[in-house]
């Protein structure tokens, strides 16, 4: 499988997450080598009363705000896999779902104990108008 095939397989995940009200953030982080691109934060925020997702690039000096739909969030998010991002991390407020690639580049997909209790408030928020 691809890295596209295999991202897409745990953003169904992040989808079902928005969708049930349970996601509380992704985060895609460990780089490859030393990068300007630190970490991508993803954020569900409201606009125009669609829901969408904020993606935060930390660089090592500045940071960049994207809005997206929940779909072109994705295919703009799978461009990072492998380049230079090896892991990224759905938190929900039922489990933590880890998308890692290995030194070989073989796809793990894991799942953990929950670390937030929490869902997104303007998840919450949008989700009960």
């Amino acid at each position: 499988m691809s890295f596209t095939e295999t991202f897409t397989h745990f953003y169904n995940h992040v989808k079902a997450s928005l969708a049930d009200g349970t996601f509380a953030k992704l985060t895609m982080a460990k780089t490859i080598g030393n990068t300007d691109l630190m970490n991508i934060y993803v954020r569900p925020i409201v606009d125009e009363g669609i829901l969408k997702l904020e993606l935060k690039y930390k660089f090592q000096q500045e940071e960049v705000i994207e809005i997206h739909t929940i779909d072109a969030a994705r295919d703009k998010l799978v461009t990072y896999i492998n380049n230079p991002f090896l892991s990224a991390i759905l938190f929900t407020t039922e489990f933590d779902l880890t998308y890692k690639l290995n030194k070989k580049r073989a796809v793990s997909i894991t799942e953990k104990a929950n670390t937030f209790g929490n869902a997104s408030e303007v998840l919450l928020e949008y989700l009960n108008q």
